[in-house]
């Protein structure tokens, strides 16, 4: 069995080859567009919807009008609305589906992606392309990943959207405190 400190090392290098090649001008104009939102919906399947849906956690404490798809809670789309969308394919049916209406109602589109040239790209107003393997690319993506399936993306997704709530936080002033108070009380 392969020593845990090596692999954890490989993972970690894996990480900082991949979201160094993030483009800066396309969160750049993710940011913009969550600024100019009146409201935010988040949606993605698997593991990338567990990243958006924790992003949306993050909005929220900020003070933002952010809902997850597919909630009950979740009120419906309209003009001058923001759906951002994970998925590493880009190409997910039921995530085309919900883009391609959500760009018939006037919404504006965001796309986090492992190929900005998919379906999902095509629709999209704004895309941040994440460039980590996923089950769909993983032959044609360079460099390869040690991680199984759409890991790496995954855990860029995460960090990225991370990243992108501290550059919200300093472009509105947010304070911490104030998040916390924002934080969930019935745990």
């Amino acid at each position: 069995m392969p020593d845990l400190q090596p692999v954890l090392s490989e993972i970690l290098q894996e990480l900082d080859r991949t979201l160094a090649r993030i483009s800066e001008d396309s969160v750049e104009e993710l940011i913009d567009a969550i600024l100019q939102a009146k409201k935010i919906l988040v949606s993605g399947a698997g593991r990338s919807g567990l990243a958006v849906n924790a992003f949306a956690m993050r909005l929220m404490q900020m003070g933002y009008r952010v809902y997850v798809v597919g909630e009950t809670t979740t009120p419906n789309l309209v003009s001058g609305d923001l759906l951002l969308i994970a998925s590493g394919s880009g190409s997910t049916g039921g995530q085309v589906v919900i883009a391609k209406k959500a760009k018939a109602l006037g919404a504006r589109l965001a796309l986090l992606t492992a190929d900005k040239n998919s379906p999902l790209g095509e629709l999209a107003d704004v895309v941040v392309e994440i460039p980590a393997p996923s089950p769909q690319n993983r032959e044609t993506v360079e460099p390869a990943s040690i991680q199984p399936l759409g890991s790496l993306f995954e855990q860029c997704l995460f960090l990225a959207l991370d990243a992108v709530v501290l550059l919200l936080m300093a472009e509105r002033a947010t304070n911490p405190d104030l998040m916390s108070q924002r934080h969930a009380n019935l745990e």
